[in-house]
């Protein structure tokens, strides 16, 4: 079997491996092929001021330097506590890869990989990068449909990707028992680097371009100043900063803290052994690509002419570095490595020796075991923080290597430019707040380690560390009701289950438990009546004498009236849609704004830094955890409501997008009336603490006209069906309005200058390249999530951008991006749903018109008929 070899090897730290690979063949972890060329960091002179501070010396923080001051940033500055590549990037396994599930996380390993290839040429760096390819083997149907579902989110993308059969697998790594193997999904740039190399010649680009990179110089303060600038204090002296970036790996925390943030970032101990000579390894002739077992959950690739073998532990046994989350890292820890457990692991090596059986009789020359620092998501922390002016983090990289050049490439532009280049919500620091506490952090750390090679599902649920403290008032009278969802820390119904249903949460690529209830959510709110919570969503107050001026420079849509709500965006400079929200008019001057869950502090953040940057007289609140929110929707809405108010809902009293303070059973609601299902309905914004009483009150008034709950899900559907756009989905940074069809909320010619104005109309009088359309296809029992590829003569010309089932046609329907040449009604296109395409019409839109617009048309009707 594999051996450990002597005891004495446990722990062996990699300085005792020799030091450089040989020419040709796969790099040696322990060897540095890019030793500095450049003079000693200490001979550089000190700087006073700079415009760019970033904090942290390993790949991902070079890499952001070398960026900065290629693309001509003056005074750039690193400083690095001890010396480059300490923490985890000298220990790291240096797999690098253009696959990833996330859309934008493409063009983050693609960007890493482009700038890998070409890094040794610029800067003269030995880089030691291998590009042997990899595959992903499928050894179960279930994981066969996965690469189905992922294949169709590529053919939109540059990067490479294929399905390959057993006979391809074999060929390529000839090692391999085939026994279990059903497929393969292969990438053929993808490979592996030397991190060590790869971070040195970062940093002779960085210094060419004319970045200071410092070290050691420790960060011993960070002190804020009123103009926004920062006083960044070291023993060899202070610096001022325009902006600091703090990019410092497992000591991020510890410089979070000095300014008063609590970074949810975990340490967790990984570990991959290094075998010696394999006489079948050295008798290739070719370097096998790197080797993926995600049942196994490794990965495998080879090391000069031996392997290198690292396995992802279940949440039970994998191990959490728990004293540096009580008592911090330890002040002297850099390059230092963990004790090893090969006890630990030996399940996975045992599946690894199945698989690829040399490793039965191969000797283990090396085992690391160092630390690598997860967020709860396991997804890094990018960007801008909230709350924090100029204070920006490149944080929490559990795969720091593949993202580096593209993470650099992506920040250096964001600062540049003063928006993202691209989407990348998932990215964003402020998907958490204070509700995520440091044993949610664990918790979840835990579960994205041990989950690392799960099957990636749509609509996928992860349920460790939850739930938070952030429930809203009726999570314990809903709960045992419905499947919850996750959002932004909220636990929200998506859908609700009667008895005898099968109330699993059973993830599937097809339709699953779930499509049935949903279909009777959905009548429920077309036919009668439903109540759904909303409690999750952002919720703003903006007031002060500059309000109204603010607002107008943010928003494309012009301000409402008092006692009004409207539909407004936020665009970028470059005219992209950076936010939608609902703007409503309390009372002169004062205004509630609401945002979707997962957009509530990256919205306030925008907002926060407009309001700072013009100088306005306004006071900015969030109350996003104290209001409940309620939604109440279908034609027997009003009805219901108006048993349990005084107020007039009458429709010529209380019109369509109307908002007023009132009191429902006694109890004190703003009510604004809109609906996201696109029918006769409020919302409900309460007390937090009055969401039962609230609630209880309207279920019992609705008894006669059987009122019922719905969830997420359902207004899905339902809102598709109307063809509203969604934040996330039909516009994000990606996008325009035009092209997203939202022109009636874009007022380019009210006479405030807002953010994106003259980008958007450039963007008018040259003319779109494409739109957003909806699609109905029929299909068999899978539906469009998203992301999915449009085809149009044998070619991929666009993608899907959400979709689901529509209950009223009994046909799949989706929103797509597709060339304004194939935009027109009755234009014929195919949808690739897991591995096959099916044909699709685009069709005038909505499906069916909202309960505004029907009521609208009946009275126009009745008149002219009189």
């Amino acid at each position: 079997m594999l051996r450990p070899g002597a005891q004495r090897l446990r722990g062996l730290l990699l300085r005792s491996c020799p030091r450089r690979g040989s020419p040709g063949r796969p790099r040696s972890v322990c060897g540095r092929e890019g030793e500095e060329k450049s003079p000693s960091s200490a001979e550089a002179q000190w700087r006073d001021r700079a415009e760019t501070v970033i904090i942290g010396g390993g790949c991902v923080g070079v890499s952001l330097a070398y960026h900065l001051a290629k693309a001509g940033m003056k005074d750039v500055v690193l400083l690095e506590k001890s010396e480059l590549t300490a923490g985890s990037t000298w220990h790291a396994a240096g797999l690098t890869t253009y696959f990833h599930p996330g859309i934008n996380l493409k063009k983050i390993h693609y960007d890493s990989i482009k700038l890998y290839e070409k890094l040794e040429e610029e800067t003269g760096q030995v880089v030691g990068f291998h590009q042997p390819g990899s595959i992903r083997l499928a050894t179960t149907p279930v994981r066969v449909d996965e690469f189905k579902y992922q294949m169709t989110r590529t053919g939109w993308h540059a990067t490479e990707q294929y399905i390959i059969e057993p006979e391809k697998i074999q060929e390529m790594f000839p090692l391999l028992n085939m026994n279990k193997v059903l497929a393969g999904l292969y990438n053929p740039g993808d490979g592996h680097i030397d991190p060590y190399s790869l971070t040195m010649a970062l940093a002779a680009g960085a210094r060419k371009y004319g970045a200071l990179l410092k070290y050691p110089a420790p960060v011993t303060s960070l002190k804020a100043r009123s103009d926004g600038t920062w006083e960044v204090e070291t023993p060899q002296g202070s610096m001022r900063a325009n902006r600091i970036v703090n990019a410092a790996g497992f000591w991020a925390r510890e410089v979070g803290k000095m300014i008063g943030l609590e970074h949810p970032l975990i340490p967790v101990q990984h570990q991959y052994v290094v075998t010696s000579t394999i006489p079948e390894v050295k008798a290739l002739k070719q370097e096998l690509p790197v080797l993926r077992d995600l049942e196994g959950s490794y990965y495998l690739r080879q090391e000069r002419d031996g392997l290198l073998f690292g396995p992802y532990e279940s949440q039970e046994k994998m191990k959490v570095q728990d004293s540096w989350v009580t008592n911090g890292v330890p002040p002297g820890f850099g390059k230092e490595l963990f004790e090893s457990d090969l006890d630990r692991i030996m399940e996975y090596i045992e599946a690894a020796m199945e698989m690829v059986p040399v490793l039965k009789k191969a000797d283990i020359i090396n085992v690391v075991n160092g630390p690598i620092t997860y967020s709860p998501d396991i997804l890094p922390m990018v960007g801008p923080h909230q709350g924090v002016r100029n204070y920006w983090v490149a944080i929490g990289f559990g795969y720091g290597i593949i993202h580096a050049g593209g993470v650099g490439k992506y920040l250096s532009d964001w600062i540049l430019h003063g928006e993202p280049p691209f989407d990348l919500i998932e990215l964003d620091p402020n998907r958490y707040g204070k509700w995520t506490t440091t044993q949610y952090t664990e918790a979840k750390a835990r579960e994205s380690y041990g989950f690392n090679n799960i099957v990636g599902y749509p609509k996928e649920e992860r349920f460790a560390g939850r739930p938070t403290q952030r429930v809203s008032g009726l999570y314990q009278r809903l709960e045992s009701k419905c499947s919850m969802g996750f959002h932004a820390g909220w636990e929200q119904p998506h859908w609700f289950y009667k008895p005898g249903q099968d109330t699993q949460y059973r993830p599937s690529f097809r339709r699953t438990n779930w499509f049935e209830p949903v279909g009777s959510e959905y009548k429920q709110v077309m036919q009668r009546v439903g109540v759904t919570d909303l409690s999750p969503f952002g919720k703003f107050n903006i007031k002060g004498q500059d309000s109204i001026k603010l607002l107008d420079r943010l928003f494309a849509n012009v301000i409402p009236k008092v006692g009004f709500t409207n539909i407004s965006h936020m665009l970028t400079p470059k005219g992209q849609v950076y936010a939608e929200l609902t703007v409503s008019h309390q009372c002169p001057g004062e205004f509630l704004l609401i945002t979707g869950s997962g957009s509530e502090l990256h919205d306030l953040r925008w907002i926060e830094e407009e309001a700072v940057k013009g100088g306005y007289d306004v006071e900015i609140k969030n109350i996003t955890d104290e209001l409940g929110v309620l939604g109440v929707a279908g034609p027997q809405a009003r009805k219901v409501l108006q048993k349990l108010t005084s107020e007039d809902l009458s429709d010529d009293v209380f019109k369509f997008l109307q908002t007023k303070s009132l009191k429902i059973s006694n109890i004190p609601v703003t009510a604004i009336r809109i609906s996201y299902t696109g029918e006769l309905g409020w919302e409900l914004y309460h007390r937090r603490e009055d969401s039962v009483a609230l609630y209880d009150a309207i279920m019992n008034a609705g008894q006669e006209e059987e009122i019922d709950n719905f969830g997420t899900y359902a207004m899905n559907a339902l809102r598709l069906e109307k063809a509203f756009r969604a934040w996330g989905s039909e516009m994000n940074c990606d996008t325009n309005p035009l092209e997203a069809g939202l022109e009636y909320f874009v007022k380019l010619n009210k006479p405030a200058d807002f953010i994106g104005k003259q980008a958007l109309k450039q963007i008018k009088a040259k003319g779109l390249k494409r739109r957003l359309v909806c699609l109905t296809l029929a299909t068999d029992d899978v539906d469009p999530e998203g992301n999915e590829s449009i085809w149009y003569n044998g070619k991929v010309v666009g993608n899907t951008t959400s979709g689901s089932y529509s209950y009223s046609i009994q046909k799949s329907l989706a929103f797509a991006y597709v060339p304004v040449e194939l935009s027109e009604v009755g234009q014929q296109v195919e949808v690739e749903l897991l591995g096959k395409n099916y044909p699709a019409v685009v069709i005038q839109e909505p499906l069916v018109l909202t309960e505004p617009t029907r009521n609208r048309l009946q009275k126009k009707g009745g008149k002219d008929k009189t």
